[in-house]
C-alpha cells in the first residue's frame, strides 16, 4: 500500500488556515499552537484529583484492537479518578475482563442520546486549562469530546460527517487516514470499515483494500490534526494519552440530522438518497437476473456521470 506522511505546519494563524489549508480538504498536522496550560498540567495525578470521583462510562477491551462491528468490548462505569489511574497502568490489580485490559473514555453528554459532548459542561475544571483553536465561527461549534486511552489501544477505522480538530494534549498517537474517494476499497458497514488491522489486513477477505492510499501521521503532545469531514481515520495510542476533539458544522446547520449527538449520522439529503436507492434496488428484484444485471449497470453509469467528481476514476 502506498503511504503518504501528512504535512506538518507550524504556527499557522487562523487567516492562513482558512485561506490556504481549509479549502484543500486534506488532513494536515498543525504544530506549535497555543492550547493553554493543559499540555504541561495534565499529569495522571492532576487529572485524577481535578474532577474527583464522578462516574464515567468507559469502554473496556481485553484486546488492543477495538471492533465496533463485533462489539469486542464492554461498557463499564468507574469513578473518574479510579479510571484515570487504571488507564495509565499496563497491568491491573483490579479489573473487569483481564489484568492487561485496555480502557477508553469518549466523553458523552448528560443524556448520551440527546446531549452532545462538551468539555465545558462535563469536565468544567479541566476545560479551564484548555484553549481551543477557534478557527471556525462560534455558531458552527458542534461538540468538544474529551478522550483518554490506554497505551496500545486501537480505534476502528471510521468517518465523521463534520470537520474536526484532534488535539493531542498528552501522550503519542499514530493516525492512519484514507480519502473519502477510497471508500470503495474499505469494505464499509455504515460509517465504519470492516478492515480492523490496517497494518496486516486479511487480503483473502479484503482483496481491494490494497488499492486504498494510506496517509499517516504521528501526533506528539501539543499537535493538532485537522480531519476534514468524510476522511476515514484509524487511531492507535502509542502511550497513555489525553486528547480533545472539536467538531464543527461546515455545512449549513439544517443539513445535519437533528438527532445526531456524535457527529456521525449522514446528512439528511444523503440519508434520503440512500433510502431511495434501496427502494430502486428492491424494484429491480422484480426483473429476471439478466435484466436486473443490465439495468443495475446502467444505473451505476448514470451515478458515475451525474455525481462523481471530475478527477475520480
Amino acid at each position: 500500500q502506498p503511504v503518504e506522511e501528512l504535512e506538518r505546519l507550524s504556527g499557522v494563524t487562523r487567516e492562513r488556515f482558512l485561506r490556504d489549508i481549509y479549502p484543500r480538504r486534506k488532513p494536515v498536522v498543525l504544530t506549535g499552537m497555543e492550547l493553554g496550560t493543559c499540555t504541561t498540567k495534565w499529569t495522571v495525578d492532576y487529572l485524577s484529583q481535578a474532577e474527583g470521583s464522578k462516574e464515567v462510562k468507559i469502554h473496556v477491551s481485553a484486546v488492543p484492537q477495538m471492533d465496533f462491528l463485533s462489539k469486542n468490548f464492554v461498557y463499564r462505569t468507574l469513578p473518574f479518578d479510579v479510571f484515570v489511574r487504571r488507564a495509565a497502568e499496563v497491568n491491573h490489580q483490579e479489573y473487569f475482563l483481564s489484568e492487561d485490559e485496555k480502557y477508553y473514555l469518549r466523553s458523552v453528554g448528560e443524556d448520551a442520546r440527546k446531549d452532545i459532548a462538551d468539555i465545558r459542561k462535563q469536565f468544567p475544571v479541566l476545560a479551564k486549562d484548555v484553549q481551543i483553536p477557534e478557527y471556525f465561527e462560534k455558531e458552527q461549534f458542534f461538540s468538544s469530546v474529551f478522550r483518554i486511552s490506554s497505551a496500545g489501544l486501537q480505534l476502528w477505522t471510521h468517518y465523521d460527517v463534520m470537520d474536526n480538530f484532534l488535539i493531542q494534549v498528552t501522550g503519542k498517537k499514530r493516525v492512519v487516514l484514507y480519502s473519502p474517494r477510497d471508500a470503495p476499497y474499505l469494505y464499509l458497514s455504515g460509517t465504519k470499515s470492516e478492515v480492523l488491522d490496517v497494518d496486516n489486513p486479511d487480503m483473502e477477505k479484503y482483496p481491494l483494500f490494497v488499492k486504498a492510499k494510506r496517509y499517516q501521521c504521528f501526533l506528539e503532545a501539543g499537535d493538532v490534526l485537522f480531519i476534514p469531514a468524510l476522511w476515514f481515520h484509524n487511531v492507535i495510542s502509542e502511550e497513555f494519552g489525553v486528547a480533545l476533539n472539536v467538531f464543527w458544522k461546515h455545512l449549513p446547520a439544517d443539513c445535519y440530522d437533528k438527532t445526531d449527538t456524535y457527529g456521525n449520522k449522514d446528512p439528511m439529503a444523503a440519508s434520503r438518497a440512500i433510502q431511495i436507492l434501496e427502494r430502486a434496488l428492491k424494484t429491480l428484484e422484480e426483473l429476471p437476473e439478466e435484466y436486473r444485471d443490465f439495468y443495475a449497470r446502467r444505473m451505476v453509469l448514470r451515478i458515475q456521470e451525474k455525481a462523481y467528481g471530475n478527477d475520480c476514476g
